[in-house]
């Protein structure tokens, strides 16, 4: 392999300085034109493409932000693909049995912000995904690559983020803000449960909801489920009245779920009126705390011939674009995805050119979509 060119190179064959160099590639317009043009003639001559990785040193970064969702990825990481050797392309008919890759969504979203972000200020984003090293050993490796990094809450002890937070700006996304001197950005969860719930609850006469909380980690289940509990007080609705079932936030997880509800006789029950298109009042409601869970609700539902929003109306929260293609499409809570992986790479680069910032708190907006499986 050819030697790669150096700025030395570029210096020695159009006659100026290293400095100069350095001037006309970060900011041509402080350069007279003729040694511009001497210079950039030089780089084009020689191939030359300046080193990231040298500007880092001299000012002492990286360039890079982490973004930190361990164990979101569901692929095995020993898993390797080998190229067929005839050539041939199967065919497969799909008939509900074909392992299916996890899907990730809300991460996608987030990870597509963040990017977004990092791009408009010039830096590289690295992600850490990894499953099986221990959480301190990937948390360190990370932040020792990195200039700042976004967590997801409740991924990493506070006394690790600590650590970490005494080298580079952390920045919490997701779940409730608390004083522990992190930078937080999360959307507003409660609020928008409470809404949606009362929309339930006050518009369609539902007293016997189900709810499909989300798995305990979750940094977003709990304050999810206490907007719900708050819409519940303020419809006069005991909470022994609910119907209450955990979830994984996964679209296998809602089927499994739906099938064991359905089983029970908890849903596609006999409704007076049902049979004249018209939602009667007593139609129930399932509530899950996120999209994929309620997507895979209404998988079963279809399934089974019970009609939605006729039988039974289904709700998620997230917003993700295949709630709004499902069928029907789903009624659910919007939360800014995309918005919260730009804030969060925001609040590390606003960190970074001032570190002498007090902690940072910034909670998005929200919004209550109505669609066919609830309008």
């Amino acid at each position: 392999m050819a030697k790669l060119p150096t700025v030395y190179d570029v210096a020695e064959r159009s006659n100026v300085s290293i400095a100069t160099v350095s001037r006309v590639l970060r900011s041509p317009d402080a350069v007279r034109e003729q040694t511009r043009e001497r210079v950039l003639e030089a780089v084009r001559y020689l191939g030359y493409v300046p080193s990231g990785n040298a500007r880092a040193l001299a000012a002492r970064r990286t360039n890079v932000i982490g973004l930190f969702f361990p164990g979101h990825d569901d692929l095995d990481a020993t898993e390797i693909l080998t190229p067929g050797s005839s050539g041939e392309v199967p065919i497969v008919v799909d008939d509900g049995s074909v392992a299916q890759q996890s899907e990730n969504l809300y991460f996608d979203e987030v990870l597509r912000g963040a990017e977004i972000e990092a791009w408009r200020h010039g830096l590289a984003l690295m992600v850490a995904a990894g499953r099986g090293a221990s959480r301190e050993a990937l948390v360190n490796d990370i932040a020792g690559r990195v200039d700042g990094l976004a967590v997801l809450a409740r991924t990493v002890p506070d006394e690790l983020l600590a650590h970490v937070a005494r080298r580079i700006p952390v920045v919490v996304l997701a779940g409730s803000q608390r004083d522990d001197g992190f930078d937080h950005v999360s959307a507003s969860n409660g609020p928008g449960m409470r809404t949606l719930a009362s929309h339930v609850f006050e518009t369609h006469g539902v007293r016997d909801p189900i709810y499909i909380a989300g798995p305990t980690d979750s940094p977003d289940d709990a304050e999810r489920r206490e907007g719900f509990r708050e819409a519940l007080r303020a419809a006069g609705i005991a909470e022994d009245a609910v119907t209450l079932e955990r979830g994984d936030f996964t679209r296998e997880g809602g089927r499994a779920i739906a099938e064991r509800l359905v089983e029970r006789g908890a849903l596609g029950r006999e409704t007076p009126g049902a049979a004249t298109g018209t939602r009667p009042p007593g139609v129930r409601a399932v509530i899950c705390s996120n999209d994929q869970t309620a997507l895979g609700v209404l998988d079963v539902l279809e399934a089974r011939g019970i009609r939605v929003p006729h039988d039974v109306l289904v709700t998620g929260f997230d917003g993700i674009t295949a709630g709004a293609h499902s069928r029907p499409r789903l009624t659910t809570v919007h939360q800014p995805m995309v918005e919260l992986g730009r804030a969060a790479v925001h609040a590390i680069t606003a960190r970074l050119d001032d570190p002498t910032l007090g902690p940072q708190s910034l909670t998005l907006p929200v919004s209550v979509v109505l669609r066919d499986s609830c309008p």
